[in-house]
């Protein structure tokens, strides 16, 4: 029988380390920007590729039925990779580099908020879509890992995860989504997961 004991042991420890260095600072902000957009019944358009796209849908389920399952108003979040036939369609007859930016064009309205995840920070399909954001004034969450990329530059708020690991910047930025979900809950909703 294999011992993974130490290896498991530094795994959880370079991961507490990397939550003790997070920007709580650009959490904050990020959770105003989702406020805000909630308060005014904007869409939040969130998008990711391969286990980005997963955390992605993560979140739209996490706010779109956890949270407002307890609140008047709802969270209008869209996740851009869940339709397979859109993004399938786009790639083939557009190219894969705009799956995102194509379903954005003609949709994306004043004071929408949108949200790129991309572990590297240099998807490029993200970057086009969140350009393209940018370029129609609306405010960007760019949720990154490594050395945050090019995505790291153009967010106005970044939620970035300083580490070289794809499998850390994952786990933290599903950590991004339960603690936001968690405090909103109470903030929102009156309810303390914590308490049971």
């Amino acid at each position: 029988m294999s011992d993974y004991k130490e290896a498991i042991a530094k795994y959880i420890d370079d991961e507490q380390k990397v939550l003790a260095s997070l920007d709580v600072d650009a959490i904050n902000e990020a959770m105003n920007l989702l406020e805000k957009a909630f308060q005014e019944e904007k869409m939040i358009y969130i998008f990711g590729n391969g286990g980005s796209s997963a955390t992605a849908s993560h979140y739209q389920n996490d706010f779109n039925k956890g949270v407002s399952e307890h609140t008047e108003k709802k969270f209008r979040f869209l996740c851009l990779n869940d339709n397979v036939p859109t993004v399938m369609a786009i790639a083939n007859d557009i190219g894969f580099e705009e799956i995102f930016r194509f379903q954005l064009k003609g949709k994306l309205r004043e004071g929408d908020l949108v949200v790129g995840i991309s572990g590297s920070g240099n998807s490029k399909n993200v970057l086009n879509a969140v350009e393209y954001a940018k370029s129609c004034g609306n405010k960007v969450i760019g949720i990154t890992g490594y050395d945050g990329g090019k995505l790291k530059k153009l967010s106005d708020v970044s939620l970035h995860v300083p580490v070289n690991s794809m499998q850390i910047t994952e786990d933290v930025h599903m950590t991004f989504d339960h603690l936001i979900m968690s405090i909103f809950y109470k903030t929102m909703c009156g309810i303390d997961h914590l308490k049971g």
